[in-house]
Parts: structure tokens; sequence; C-alpha cells
């Protein structure tokens, strides 16, 4: 008898160790944003910021976690130095009064195990609008290397830079900014 209850407190002790959150620190070098606007009605401004860091807490069973991601806003790269240096001036990123944005949420949205959709707060120029991240593409693997789980995916959204006080050049550059995100975050 005494052999059965340990067996049952062992399995239920392994159950809820599935059923734990797990963290993932993300990983900065395969991790970035990208955007994307229309520049006079014509062709499209691409470029990236290079410096993006934070944390993704997933509870797979709960269908629950949090995310909480930080980007340099100082980090844009366009391909072009004076474009960079224009970008991150006043009248769009204001890079030196607000040297971060900020994506942080609680809503994570699951279609089975997938991950398909997360819901929280983007923060731009000290301003902060709600802000949904669709999946793309989203998965896990265990990494030989690293001998840990690696999760990762693409997400994208769209937001109106002018909701984040950044007017400046409208309607001839673009006020719809198309965002593009690669995360991949390494289980702690």
């Amino acid at each position: 008898m005494k052999r059965i209850i340990i067996a049952c407190l062992a399995a239920l002790a392994a159950g809820a160790a599935l059923a734990e959150p797990v963290t993932y620190a993300i990983d900065a070098g395969h991790t970035r944003v990208w955007w994307e606007t229309r520049h006079f009605g014509t062709s499209t401004q691409r470029g990236r910021f290079d410096s993006v860091e934070g944390h993704i807490m997933i509870d797979r069973a709960a269908g629950s976690g949090e995310v909480s991601i930080s980007i340099a806003t100082g980090s844009v790269s366009s391909g072009v130095p004076a474009l960079d240096a224009v970008l991150r001036g006043a009248s769009f990123l204001a890079s030196q009064e607000h040297p971060t944005a900020y994506f942080v949420t609680r809503q994570l949205h699951f279609d089975g195990d997938r991950l398909a959709e997360l819901r929280g707060e983007f923060t731009l120029r000290g301003v902060s609008r709600p802000l949904a991240l669709h999946t793309s593409r989203f998965g896990c693997r265990t990494d030989a290397e690293l001998q840990r789980e690696v999760c990762g995916g693409d997400f994208e959204a769209e937001i109106l830079r002018s909701d984040f006080g950044s007017t400046f050049g409208l309607p001839f550059v673009g006020d719809k900014v198309r965002l593009m995100i690669a995360v991949e975050g390494v289980r702690l």
C-alpha cells in the first residue's frame, strides 16, 4: 500500500511539473523587429531594430502566459545612416527622450497547442495603445547544442504612427507601419 501511495504522489508531482509555467529568455541573436511603411505613395521603406530583449512565460496547460519585450529605438537601421538619424529624431522615434519601446501582455490566445495571437499594450514615444500580434508561425524544439528547449515564431501587427504622436511627413510618409517580429526564446 505504501508503494502505491508513493507512486501516486510521484505521478501527481510529475503531472504538476508538466503543467507549470515555463519561462524563456529572448535570444537576441535570433530575434529581430522589422518595420515597413509607404514612402511618398510609391515604394515601401523598410528597416529593422537591432536591439531587442525580454522574456516569455507560457503555461501551456492553462493556455496562458506573459510576454515582455523591449526595443531600443536608437537601434533603428534602414541601411541609410542619414535616414536613421532622422528616424531617431523628435519627428519620428524620439529616441533621445524615449530610448525604449515596449510590448507587454498577459493575454496569450491558443488554437489547440498553437500560440495564435498575443493581445497586449505597445508603448512608443511614451504613448501606450492596445496591440494584437498575430502569429504566422510558432514552434518549439530541443536545441542539441544548448540541451534546452527553444521556442519561437513569427508575428505581425500594424500600427498608425500618428496614434503615438509621430505625424511628421503625413501623408507623404505613410501613417500605417507594419511590424514583423521574428523571436526565439531559450528555456531558463
